[in-house]
């Protein structure tokens, strides 16, 4: 091996591990952005209870609040009743209980999943299957009482 092919080995080592040193540098520098998920990542019960808890209500705008990112339906209306999370593997939804029966106000599937079929309601019961490749999970939401509960497929 001459000495002309060493310096160029030497040299395209060196490059690559600058280049490899400021890409490191870069990813550092941006941080949690790129390599993680921002905030942390939440255990199913965390997840459960902030489903469970009721959204704060937009002050100083008037008008229809937009929905978020995979959710559907209206804001809940000053005579909607009590509002509760439900999870599973498939995904989440929220349901609540009003005068007209149980209406799901949002639902959104889990990583892996779509969802194949909604009823949102109102009506005495709604429901939505979330479907993936192997598995199909359907969430069917009653009112009993006054309190939206899951119940078992007839």
């Amino acid at each position: 091996m001459g000495r002309r092919s060493i310096l160029i080995a030497t040299g395209w080592v060196a490059t690559a591990a600058v280049a490899t040193v400021i890409g490191l540098g870069a990813i550092r520098l941006v941080g949690e952005s790129i390599t993680g998920t921002p905030g942390g990542v939440r255990s199913a019960a965390e997840i459960e209870r902030a489903l469970a808890s009721p959204e704060p209500a937009p002050t100083g705008a008037t008008g229809s609040a937009s929905a978020a990112p995979g959710t559907t339906g209206p804001t809940p209306s000053a005579n909607s009743g009590a509002r509760r999370g439900f999870a599973t593997d498939g995904g989440t939804a929220v349901a609540e209980c009003g005068p007209g029966g149980v209406r799901l106000v949002s639902w959104a599937p889990a990583q892996g999943y779509r969802v194949r079929d909604v009823d949102r309601g109102p009506d005495d019961d709604v429901e939505v299957t979330f479907q993936g490749a192997a598995r199909e999970y359907e969430l069917k939401v009653r009112c009993i009482g006054s309190e939206p509960v899951a119940v078992a497929d007839e």
